[in-house]
């Protein structure tokens, strides 16, 4: 959007989510994440949002979400994410079809 600011319009009554977990899944035409938040000491979690985007979209979000984390790091300091940085610790549903 060259030049054109985009006017988001926020709900008064549209609430923060708060996820401490995400499984992704996907088919040939869309990426569904479902937004969780696990509870401390339990096998449970819950789903908080589930959003639906194009596979287009989801490069776009990965090369934002890229620039934002290195951004991030580079102003207060490498994110350490433990023993596994593969994503082989999180939940993540393969493909769907």
């Amino acid at each position: 959007m060259a030049g054109n600011e985009l006017n988001i319009q926020i709900p008064q009554n549209l609430d923060p989510v708060h996820s401490n977990m995400i499984q992704i899944a996907f088919k040939d035409d869309e990426f569904t994440m479902m937004f969780l938040h696990q509870l401390p000491m339990a096998n449970q979690a819950k789903a908080k949002a589930i959003v639906a985007i194009s596979p287009t979209h989801a490069k776009k979000l990965l090369a934002a979400l890229d620039k934002s984390v290195k951004d991030y790091e580079a102003k207060f300091g490498q994110i350490t994410t433990g023993a596994h940085t593969d994503g082989s610790d999180t939940a993540t549903l393969q493909g769907y079809s």
